[in-house]
C-alpha cells in the first residue's frame, strides 16, 4: 500500500468545491486511475488548530489541475480535519470553498 493510503481515515469525507463527495474508496481510486492531475499546488494562509487528538487545518490553495485533459485553475479555501489514532494522524474530512481569483 502506498505511503500516503495510511494518511486517509477509513470513514473520510472528501467534499470537493462543487459540492461532489467522496469516501476513501472513491478519492484513491480518482488519484490512482489518472484521470485527474494536479500541475501545481501553492498553499497559504494556513493554520493549524490542535484539541487533543484532532487538528483543524486552514488554508488557501491555488492550483492547476487537468481532468480528461481539460486544464483548470482552482482557488479555495480549504479546511482538513486530522484525528490521531492508533494508525497516527489520517484525515478523517476535507471541505473546499471556491474562491474568487
Amino acid at each position: 500500500m502506498p505511503r500516503w493510503k495510511k494518511l486517509l481515515h477509513p470513514d473520510l469525507t472528501y467534499s470537493h468545491s462543487s459540492g461532489h463527495n467522496q469516501d476513501k474508496a472513491d478519492v484513491v481510486k480518482t488519484v490512482t486511475t489518472g484521470k485527474a492531475t494536479t500541475a501545481s499546488i501553492d498553499f497559504s494562509e494556513t493554520t493549524v488548530r490542535v484539541y487533543g487528538n484532532t487538528a483543524l487545518v486552514r488554508g488557501r490553495v491555488d492550483m492547476t489541475s487537468s481532468t480528461d485533459g481539460k486544464s483548470a485553475a482552482s482557488h479555495l479555501n480549504i479546511l482538513h480535519v486530522w484525528i490521531k489514532g492508533p494508525q497516527g494522524w489520517q484525515m478523517v474530512a476535507r471541505q473546499a470553498t471556491k474562491l474568487t481569483p
